[in-house]
């Protein structure tokens, strides 16, 4: 029986019918892929392919004498799974990652999950034990297919080595197409070390994934569908879009900001949607949920129709779910991805498809029947929405405080830089005071909240963009996670900048047990505080290493920073009391939103605090 599909280019390739070993397979696939970097860590079971890319860097050199396919390696490999992490959601391409067996494997898990939380596209290449050891707790074992199963979006494990170029086609293939995420091949040393034909094309017979894909492809808008969805954008008199991050992953950014603008519909954005709407634009509402700006949130309480586009009512937007968009007359609900659709909150209509061309659809449906909508009383709302609940904080104290920090890099930044995080308030206060102009700019770990992922986040982004600005937002905690990748910003020379606001602990944790546990600071105030942040960057190979701990310094250290030609690194102590405003409790709804001090509320928040058991 065939087990490959029949591809067209078989005989067009000009290597097909070439004999190769599998790991040189490996790497020419990764070539047709047109991959020009790989982040991984050698170890015995992945040299083969690591040989391969020696071999085929050095046989096909590029007119200035770079490699075609740079091999970037990390401190550990949890580093370089956020690497290709980073890389993928700056550029939109396929992140690549190859370790070896066993614990350079399992060192991937965490980030593997995190891609699948946040549907960020990598393919992670595993060398594994020769195929008669596997199972026998040979040197360097681990079973990749249980373990990675559990967290990817598909393992492949090679044991049939003709199989090995349509198997790394098809990783590819899957990583991409629908919803984005990563894909696992495990491959055994033995499999690399086959000889064979190379065929120069063909993928595996995914005949349910394709019909399932196809399925949500063919289904186009129909007439009678866009004509519903006017109808309630017609009775609607403050309607407003939700966008996620499903936005920016199916490169829709474009026609929903046309959407937008078409009907002068105000948008808000989740943590991962940032980038989805400009945010400089007044009809901008920023982000929403959990931490988000007082006015969005107010928004949808006071919105008549919600759009979502691209997002999933998860628990950070939609605490209360019963409670979310209360007087929404109407919700609609677009999405790549059938099972979200009445996950969370049930919609008054939906459509399931290919995002971008469904909004040109739609817009065009509208075009075609002349709407217009006016709502400029709404537009008033919004205006005075903002004006009177815009974010704010004690611009009087004596102490630094992080969001004056953030609002002079942003200054310098203009909303064109890409900006990365680690897991926290840093994380927070980057995603409530910077502006992103365009999508793509905001790299976070939303769905998993992974500490540890600003900095290897932000050099797999320097690789992908590397006329950008990148700048890693940390905590002093998140850059402990992974400090060891300073010395990878610095050996491949990358103009990264690094900015740890240093709190002296687990910020957030500290928030919330202010809030909800009396104040016992069990575990957060921490007692790691001999870490001298400086001199590691320097010991590291930072030319630029400083420390800013008077508030007068700010606007001239910052702007020396972001202007220093090179690595730059910064430390900046903060008043350790400053807080992550506002904020809804996990579980509760918008009208129990905690403003803080500096931030006006609507209404007086009630007493209700989430319990024990809930979710952080």
């Amino acid at each position: 029986m065939n087990l490959l599909v029949d591809a067209d280019q078989n005989h067009s390739h000009p290597l097909a019918g070439s004999r190769m070993t599998g790991a040189d397979i490996v790497v020419q696939v990764l070539a047709d892929e047109r991959v020009d970097t790989v982040f991984g860590y050698s170890g015995g079971a992945i040299l083969p392919t690591y040989d391969a890319v020696f071999r085929y860097n050095d046989g096909h050199r590029l007119p200035d004498g770079t490699s075609p396919m740079r091999l970037i390696v990390p401190a550990n490999e949890q580093g370089a799974g956020f690497m290709a992490a980073g890389y993928a959601r700056a550029s939109g391409r396929v992140g690549v990652v190859m370790v070896t067996s066993g614990p350079g494997a399992t060192n991937t898990v965490t980030p593997v999950r995190d891609c699948m939380a946040d549907s960020v596209p990598i393919v992670v290449i595993c060398g594994q034990v020769p195929t008669q050891a596997i199972g026998t707790d040979a040197f360097q074992e681990a079973p990749v297919s249980a373990i990675m199963g559990a967290v990817a979006k598909h393992i492949f494990l090679v044991t049939d080595p003709t199989r090995l170029e349509a198997t790394m086609r098809t990783a590819f293939e899957v990583a991409r197409t629908g919803r984005p995420g990563p894909v696992v091949i495990d491959i055994p040393k033995d499999i690399q070390n086959w000889e064979g034909a190379f065929t120069g094309g063909g993928s595996l017979p995914l005949t349910g994934y394709r019909t399932r894909l196809k399925a949500v492809i063919d289904n186009r808008l129909t007439d009678d569908a866009c004509e519903r969805f006017y109808r309630m954008l017609a009775e609607s008199e403050r309607p407003l879009i939700y966008a996620g991050g499903g936005v920016i992953n199916g490169e829709a950014t474009k026609p929903m900001r046309r959407f937008a603008a078409a009907y002068g519909i105000p948008v808000a954005t989740t943590l991962m949607g940032l980038g989805a709407s400009d945010t400089t634009h007044p009809l901008s509402l920023h982000m929403l949920g959990m931490h988000g700006t007082a006015f969005a949130n107010y928004a949808v309480e006071d919105c008549d129709f919600l759009i979502a586009v691209g997002a999933r009512f998860d628990d950070r937007v939609a605490g209360d779910p019963g409670r979310f968009a209360p007087n929404a007359r109407h919700i609609a609900h677009f999405d790549i991805d059938v099972s979200e659709i009445g996950k969370v909150k049930s919609v008054n209509w939906h459509h399931v498809g290919v995002m971008k061309r469904d909004l040109e659809d739609l817009l065009a449906f509208g075009k075609r029947i002349g709407f217009e909508k006016q709502l400029d009383d709404w537009h008033r709302h919004i205006a005075a929405l903002k004006s009177r609940h815009r974010m704010n904080y004690d611009r009087n104290s004596t102490l630094i405080q992080p969001y004056a920090v953030i609002e002079a890099v942003n200054r310098l930044a203009g909303g064109q830089a890409i900006i990365t995080t680690g897991v926290g308030q840093h994380q927070m206060w980057a995603a409530q005071y910077f502006d992103f102009k365009e999508p793509r700019l905001w790299l976070t770990s939303g769905s998993m909240g992974t500490m540890g992922f600003g900095l290897p986040a932000a050099i797999g982004a320097q690789f992908a963009q590397p006329s950008r600005l990148v700048i890693d937002i940390d905590g002093d905690a998140s850059m402990r996670m992974n400090i060891g990748e300073l010395e990878t910003a610095t050996t491949y020379g990358l103009p990264v900048k690094i900015v740890v606001l240093n709190n002296y602990g687990d910020g957030m944790v500290r928030q919330w047990q202010k809030l909800y546990y009396k104040g016992r600071m069990s575990g957060s105030d921490k007692s790691l505080h001999r870490k001298d942040f400086v001199r590691t960057a320097e010991a590291d190979g930072f030319r630029f290493a400083r420390r800013l701990d008077r508030k007068a310094d700010i606007e001239t250290t910052i702007a020396e920073f972001i202007a220093f030609d090179g690595p730059a690194f910064l430390e900046v102590i903060i008043d350790p009391d400053a807080g992550v405003y506002p904020m809804v409790g996990p579980g509760l709804s918008y009208d129990k939103m905690i403003t803080g001090d500096w931030i006006a509320a609507r209404d007086k928040p009630t007493t209700d605090v989430p319990g024990p058991s809930e979710m952080f």
